[in-house]
């Protein structure tokens, strides 16, 4: 009794995911169209996913501006002035690659500048460590000595 309402209710939840699933989008009679569509798309940022281009995300929203940027590349706008469009209507974020820009500054030049960061942080504790290390009085010979009969005396 109990498999047979397991196997009802994984049949039910395949049923509801293929009907939740998206529509297949219309792609352009063009395929050369369709082509600068996806290189156009790469270069957006799907604004729901993380990490993920409109090319390659299937979100709705992502199908929606996918669809805007074939409309606008069949009114006959280049690939950059969609870009600048999508950048003025939904901000740098969109921009899979920002623009070197004043308040980008740091996002391209971030890493490099932890990694020097940690570079002379090392290089810090290394010349550090040595000026210790210089620092400590060497052991003259009856101290050297005395600790090699300690230590044999506590030896196994």
């Amino acid at each position: 009794m109990r498999a047979a309402a397991l196997h009802l209710l994984t049949g039910l939840a395949l049923a509801a995911g293929a009907a939740l699933a998206a529509p297949a989008t219309d792609t352009a009679a063009d395929p050369a169209l369709e082509a600068r569509v996806n290189e156009v798309a790469a270069e957006l940022r799907c604004l729901v996913c993380q990490n993920q281009s409109l090319a390659d995300s299937h979100a709705p929203l992502a199908i929606d501006l996918k669809n805007q940027v074939r409309e606008q590349l069949q009114a006959g706008h280049s690939a950059q002035e969609v870009v600048d469009y999508m950048t003025a209507r939904y901000g740098d974020f969109v921009r899979y690659r920002p623009a070197w820009q004043a308040k980008t500054l740091l996002l391209w030049c971030g890493p490099l500048l932890l990694v020097l960061a940690g570079v002379a942080l090392l290089w810090r504790a290394l010349a550090r460590q040595q000026r210790t290390q210089a620092a400590e009085p060497a052991l003259d010979a009856d101290a050297a000595a005395r600790a090699d009969r300690l230590l044999d005396a506590t030896g196994p």
